[in-house]
């Protein structure tokens, strides 16, 4: 059994006892129950949170709100860290699903949202993405921001001029399966010489490991990464791409990897729901030239947030007036509208406006289809306190066999050997 799923009751006047709760240590309490009092929010940076906040005000005219974009995904964890050990918190700040298992393991440095959105409040949401949020004593932590449903995209000119389909559809059932992938990606390397795929680590590992109904953890809470074979599977997908030389490693986020979306030095790359937006940045002029596929195999997510309200919070009932306004199914519908963040709300996902999405950019490619399906289709699996460190040395294992560091034959030792040294560190 999924210890996430062993939700306690909510005793009745654990509202009171909350709100009660949440003014100690956070200042006066002054105004705690004041749903338009100025509230503090800290979110990450680069996500244009800020246009968030002005259509909420646009809702609400009497409201007040103080962002912060204190910095990137992992700053901001670290910066609420630092908070949760006795400094200022904020009223309301977002989390990246990575770092969530950290914060679970003490749900009492937050408000239950149950108690103030009542207790199926997370009926709203993918079951998946609620357990993801939802600590061992049954406390909702954070509320379901987004996801990151995978997706690849693909150059469909380049896929023409080396002979290969390029209707989404017809893609998508050619790379079926991941021997399927790495076959597709050797014709392609034959017909052109040129690099099918940008990397292994990330275009492979991370999208077969971010399919599996087991990964790092079991169940239970229990490391089994250096012994889960969905895991040993998912890494050997990554050593023999690189082995059939399909892969130009260029990194994500590295120097080369921007111009190498535009310049045509790799046809395909792994295309999570927030990625789209970056590739149209740095690649404006290939507008048209892409398209948006499903992955071989089941689904899969990378990514996702959520926001949450810490205990001493000077003004919670400002915050969750913030939450039931913006990542109501509604809210998450007409933001992903504006922003294409993908909802993490059920009837979001089963909308015409998220369903229908498409993108110029990305020619005639299903999108909302393609992604709402990942999603949906996809099983999930534990994440616990050490998944982003884990992750992180399996990655760098493949990096540095691509860098020509590590043995193929070796990466696997190496990375389960460093994932060890930093769970232990």
């Amino acid at each position: 059994m999924n210890r996430r799923k062993l939700a306690l009751p909510i005793a009745v006047g654990a509202l009171a006892l909350v709100l009660s709760g949440c003014t100690s240590g956070g200042g006066s309490g002054a105004g705690a129950d004041d749903p338009n009092a100025e509230f503090e929010f800290w979110s990450f940076t680069g996500i244009g949170q800020k246009d968030s906040v002005d259509r909420y005000l646009e809702k609400n005219p009497d409201a007040k709100v103080k962002l912060s974009e204190v910095g990137s995904t992992t700053e901001t964890a670290t910066a609420l860290t630092a908070a949760l050990a006795g400094g200022k918190v904020p009223d309301l700040v977002m989390i990246q699903n990575d770092d969530l298992p950290k914060f679970l393991e003490n749900p009492g440095n937050f408000v239950d949202l149950r108690t103030l959105g009542g207790k199926d409040i997370g009926d709203d949401y993918l079951d998946w993405a609620v357990e993801g949020a939802t600590a061992e004593n049954g406390a909702l932590v954070g509320i379901p921001t987004d996801v990151g449903g995978l997706s690849f995209a693909y150059r469909a000119d380049l896929f023409e001029a080396a002979g290969l389909p390029t209707d989404p559809a017809e893609v998508a059932k050619m790379w079926s399966s991941w021997d399927d992938f790495i076959a597709m990606g050797e014709k392609y390397t034959e017909a052109t010489g040129k690099p099918f795929i940008d990397n292994v680590e990330t275009t492979m590992f991370f999208s077969a490991v971010n399919q599996v109904t087991e990964k790092y953890y079991s169940p239970d809470g229990e490391l089994v990464f250096d012994t889960n074979p969905q895991v040993k599977d998912a890494f050997d997908v990554a050593v023999q791409a690189y082995d059939a030389g399909i892969s130009a490693g260029i990194a994500a986020w590295s120097s080369g990897w921007a111009p190498g979306k535009a310049n045509g030095a790799f046809a395909v790359t792994i295309a999570p729901s927030w990625i789209l937006a970056g590739l149209q940045n740095d690649a404006p002029d290939t507008k048209g030239l892409w398209r948006v596929a499903a992955l071989p195999g089941v689904g899969g997510n990378w990514g996702g947030s959520v926001i949450a309200i810490p205990a001493r919070a000077k003004h919670p009932e400002a915050a969750w007036q913030y939450i039931e306004t913006m990542l109501s199914p509604e809210g998450q519908t007409e933001h992903f509208a504006e922003t294409g963040t993908f909802p993490a709300a059920k009837s979001a996902l089963e909308s015409p406006e998220v369903l229908g999405y498409t993108n110029e950019f990305f020619g005639d490619s299903a999108i909302g289809q393609v992604i709402s399906d990942s999603v949906t289709q996809f099983s999930s699996f534990y994440n616990g306190p050490d998944t982003s460190a884990i992750g992180g040395a399996l990655l760098n294992a493949l990096v540095d066999m691509e860098a020509g560091n590590t043995p193929p034959d070796e990466a696997w030792d190496v990375g389960v050997k460093n994932a060890k040294a930093a769970i232990n560190g």
